[in-house]
């Protein structure tokens, strides 16, 4: 009989898409399933994450894997979305829905709230978190303590959700420092601990004792004994393969709707400019800062690809099949350079320049994609060039959708022709990091190397490292 495989389950929970992934001793994807569960809605109507639909998929799906004799699942962890919190009662029992952080919020309440804690600017310095109403997730219990007082009085811990996946199977209560660290509005970045503003109103009588990322529980589940991690924000954990692969101070470019720049080697606190142009600060599984900037620019690039192909007569995928033309990038006009957008101008990082564009002054759908891509590097560069200010690195690692785009990649190298530009690849990153951030107590083998796959670009082209 063949032995069971050694495993790490984790649980990848994102907004749409819900994961149990199990990694081998050598961090090989063995088992995925994949489940887009029904939301259900909020006492105000608004649309929320169904917390038993998803305490059901997190049960019923380990209790597939534990039955499952191909495999010996040593440890259990889980990556999510963050700005979420679960409220529990003395019963363990959720107190209010898991409300969506896209829930408009109260303007008095906010208006309140920041005159009595210094104003928006001050505030939002300390606590590295732009002002983003549910979005940062401790703004949600200063709103149910002053607007539902009654609900308030009946939490008797709040967890951001990664903690409460891990209560579930363990019991234990634990705040963790990268869902503390994630634009919460909790945390003072300057003197390392909660800001003033939550003892003040009580808040922290509400929050967990805080565990290291890497702290696990022992804990029995269906008849087995299993170690269970506290869990991580989705983002901070992806940056953990990165940060144990490379020594080197680097940036990670990860690519998506948003393209968020995040720098783990710059700690210097966020400027009032900065936070104008949409920069805050995570904390990484080692409770260091990490300055990130964000630009909506995989968002801006499905506008326009919408609109590119609207007017050139071409399906909505067209733009995979264009080939990168260097000619086409040094000919096309641009109304913004890169050294011009190596600014920190919000008007460069907040406007679409191709938006503005007569599509009529082009050609053909190829060249019209290449002057598209080159506005949206132009205003890349000024959002990463925030977070490289203070702080030089030698590396910029891209990943997500526009790693594959060689496009993309050619006129970001040209940009920053100081850095090594690589795109970057990996099978589930986030799931990687949670597993990688208790390795010690479910791996017998090393951390393995290569687990990142590289190709760098330069401005001349494109070159594949070893």
């Amino acid at each position: 009989m063949i032995p069971a495989l050694p495993v790490i389950a984790v649980f990848d929970i994102g907004k749409t898409n819900k994961k149990l992934i199990l990694f081998d001793e050598d961090y090989r994807i063995v088992y995925e399933e994949s489940a887009t569960l029904a939301e259900t809605v909020d006492e105000d109507g608004y649309a929320c994450e169904s917390l038993e639909t998803l305490q059901s998929f997190l049960f019923s799906s380990l209790q597939k894997v534990f039955q499952n004799s191909a495999f010996a699942v040593k440890a259990v962890n889980f990556s999510t979305y963050g700005a979420s919190f679960v409220h529990i009662d003395e019963e363990g029992e959720p107190v209010t829905p898991l409300y969506n952080y896209l829930k408009p919020y109260p303007g008095d309440l906010l208006r309140q709230f920041y005159n009595d804690y210094g104003g928006e600017q001050q505030f939002s310095a300390q606590t590295a978190s732009p002002v983003l109403g549910h979005l940062n997730s401790g703004m949600q219990l200063y709103w149910l303590k002053h607007a539902w007082p009654h609900q308030f009085k009946r939490i008797a811990c709040s967890l951001h959700l990664p903690q409460y996946l891990s209560y579930l199977l363990t019991s234990h209560c634990f705040s963790e420092l990268t869902s503390i660290g994630c634009h919460t509005n909790l945390w003072d970045f300057s003197k390392q601990d909660y800001h003033d503003w939550v003892y003040q109103e009580g808040i922290h009588e509400k929050l967990a004792p805080i565990a290291s990322s890497n702290h696990v529980a022992f804990t029995s589940v269906r008849n087995g004994h299993y170690n269970v991690g506290v869990g991580l924000h989705d983002s901070s954990a992806a940056l953990i393969p990165y940060l144990r692969s490379f020594s080197e101070p680097f940036v990670l470019l990860s690519t998506g709707t948003w393209c968020i720049s995040l720098n783990p080697f710059n700690q210097t606190l966020l400027t009032p400019q900065e936070l104008q142009n949409d920069c805050l600060c995570y904390l990484t599984y080692e409770g260091k800062s990490v300055k990130a900037s964000r630009l909506f620019a995989g968002n801006e690039h499905e506008q326009q690809t919408k609109r590119l192909a609207a007017h050139f007569d071409q399906p909505l995928s067209y733009y995979q099949n264009v080939q990168l033309n260097p000619d086409w990038l040094q000919q096309q006009p641009v109304n913004t350079d890169f050294q011009t957008n190596k600014t920190e101008s919000s008007s460069t990082l907040q406007t679409s320049l191709f938006a503005n564009r007569d599509l009529s002054a082009f050609g053909s759908y190829d060249e019209a994609y290449h002057q598209l891509i080159k506005d949206l590097v132009a205003q890349q560069v000024a959002s990463t060039q925030l977070v490289l200010n203070g702080a030089p690195v030698q590396k910029l690692f891209v990943d997500g959708g526009f790693s594959k785009n060689k496009i993309y990649m050619y006129l970001l190298a040209e940009a920053f022709p100081q850095l090594e530009v690589f795109a970057a690849s990996m099978a589930q990153a986030s799931a990687l990091g949670a597993a990688m951030a208790i390795h010690k107590v479910w791996n017998t083998r090393p951390l393995p190397e290569g687990v990142v796959e590289l190709k760098r670009f330069s401005g001349a082209g494109t070159i594949v490292a070893g």
